[in-house]
């Protein structure tokens, strides 16, 4: 079985201070024109249907003692994170990545809220969670699913841009007593927590235990965890097992590979009726299983995620056609009135901020062939995405799948990491970034 170098360290070279401040340089660049050029929209009188072009809520400055909890949170990461990173066990590591991770999202959410006791849940009450209010008018699941696509157009905007697989989800919940708010949130930043541990999971597989270590802290502190008030946070967490057990089925043998194989093919079964989208995200794992030159679980993988289609299909869903509905729903849409030319640039601006300024230095300095698979794979998703058109605007939420695989060009700044003090410095960066959007967008999600 070929299997791809997983070293313990990785080949790195010092990064100057050319290397890394003309990519900072590049990063910051890059977010300032999508702001001018979507302020000089809006002054020319385009209907973008943004707060804050390229952000979808507005502008409004509110510093404030709400942001204690989450200086709290940062200070501790950034304080102990590093050393953590290298002394526990990798289990341990895990653990402690998770509850830190769902600490850091929920102070943000206290941020923009004003009652810090609905913080999480205001976003997804049921006046603003369409997919609950769909779901709560079904009275049967197959006669809806029947009757999507005919009906497409007189749904809430999230239902008709989705294929119906969250309806069926909140609908099962709602059915079990467990479809309110709180439940809502919670599943939402679960998702989150669960998409940044297999995307650290699916690196260490890939390019080495140190490698993924050096990647926990910023996995920790990501600025996207502002918006994991959205139904995309829990999609990212199952996108991103999806891709994890693939990926972990390539490097084994055996019943083994085939069960991971068979979990994450079902998980991407899944994946596609959440989102159209995210079956972009299958490029990740056809490009290690392709390199490891490991067919089957590619295979396997398939099989699994084919009963989740003959499903929807024998409940009168087709996943192709729906597609085409929502194509056409987008299409007649705001879309036809946000520019082609501002999105390419503005939907890869937010990305650069739901990642935050380290990605900068790390793609700059990555060296390691290992990593690049992943984080190449990644960027190869983001390009057809966003040439696609199908992203034009809102991707601070649409597009949280695609941040904790972003998240590993991090891994460039090895070399940085070997001195706990500038490891820190990055995350303070990182912070700083992300207090600064949390302070100036008052985020509606």
């Amino acid at each position: 079985m070929a299997r791809l170098r997983s070293p313990s360290m990785l080949d790195v070279q010092a990064p100057t201070r050319r290397s890394i401040g003309r990519p900072l340089i590049a990063w910051g660049a890059l977010i300032v024109v999508a702001l001018v050029w979507g302020r000089a929209l809006v002054l020319s009188h385009h209907h973008l249907d943004l707060g804050a072009p390229p952000f979808w809520s507005p502008f409004r400055l509110h510093p404030s003692l709400r942001l204690v909890p989450a200086l709290a949170v940062a200070g501790i990461v950034i304080r102990y994170g590093p050393a953590a990173s290298r002394r526990l066990t990798w289990r341990s590591l895990m653990g402690a990545t998770a509850v830190a991770t769902a600490a850091w999202a929920v102070a943000l959410a206290y941020v923009d809220n004003l009652d810090g006791v609905h913080a999480l849940t205001d976003p997804v009450t049921f006046r603003r969670n369409d997919y609950l209010q769909t779901a709560r008018s079904i009275s049967s699941v197959p006669a809806f699913l029947r009757h999507f696509i005919a009906t497409i157009d007189g749904y809430p905007q999230h239902t008709k841009g989705h294929p119906p697989g969250m309806v069926v989800i909140e609908w099962i919940l709602d059915r079990a007593g467990l479809a309110s708010a709180g439940w809502t949130a919670a599943l939402f930043v679960a998702g989150g927590v669960a998409a940044g541990l297999a995307a650290l999971m699916t690196l260490r597989e890939v390019a080495g235990e140190y490698a993924a270590r050096l990647v926990a802290p910023f996995m920790v502190l990501v600025p996207a965890a502002i918006w994991w008030s959205t139904a995309d946070a829990f999609y990212a967490g199952v996108s991103a097992w999806a891709i994890a057990l693939v990926v972990l089925a390539s490097g084994r043998s055996g019943r083994r590979a085939d069960r991971f194989a068979l979990a994450g093919g079902f998980a991407f079964g899944v994946t596609a009726f959440l989102s159209y989208g995210l079956v972009l995200m299958a490029v990740i794992p056809v490009v290690v299983c392709g390199t490891r030159r490991r067919w089957r679980p590619l295979i396997v993988a398939a099989l699994a995620a084919l009963p989740v289609f003959v499903a929807f299909a024998a409940m009168g869903y087709s996943w192709t056609s729906g597609f085409a509905a929502t194509r056409r729903v987008y299409w007649s849409g705001v879309a036809v009135h946000r520019p082609y030319l501002y999105f390419l640039l503005a939907d890869l601006a937010l990305l650069a901020v739901a990642v935050g300024p380290a990605i900068a230095g790390g793609l700059a300095n990555l060296r390691d062939r290992n990593a690049w698979l992943l984080v190449g794979a990644i960027g190869a998703v983001v390009a057809m995405a966003d040439v696609s058109g199908m992203s034009k605007g809102e991707v601070e939420r649409i597009w949280l799948p695609f941040v904790p695989w972003a998240m590993l060009a991090v891994v460039g700044l090895s070399a940085e990491a070997r001195s706990a003090r500038r490891t820190q410095m990055w995350l303070l960066l990182q912070v700083t970034s992300t207090v600064v959007v949390a302070t100036t967008i008052w985020s509606q999600w």
